[in-house]
C-alpha cells in the first residue's frame, strides 16, 4: 500500500513508478487525493501493463488498484 495522499504530483505517480520497477508486483494498492493523480497513476499503470480500478470515498480520498 502506497499512501500518496497530501503529495502534490508528481510524487504520487514517481512513487507508484519506484515500487513497479523495483518489486514488479501483481498487485499494488494506491491511496491518493487529487484527481489529477488518480488520471497520472491510471495513465501511468495502463502504459506498464496493469489494469487499473479506483474508488472514491465521502472525503475525496481515492482508492486505486493496480493488478497485472
Amino acid at each position: 500500500m502506497i499512501d500518496a495522499r497530501g503529495l502534490s504530483c508528481p510524487m504520487p505517480v514517481l512513487m507508484v513508478q519506484k515500487e513497479v520497477k523495483s518489486k514488479s508486483p501483481d498487485k499494488l494498492e494506491v491511496c491518493v487525493d487529487t484527481q489529477t493523480a488518480v488520471q497520472n497513476i491510471t495513465r501511468f499503470a495502463k502504459a506498464n501493463g496493469y489494469s487499473i480500478t479506483v474508488k472514491e470515498n465521502e472525503d475525496e480520498e481515492y482508492l486505486l488498484t493496480l493488478s497485472k
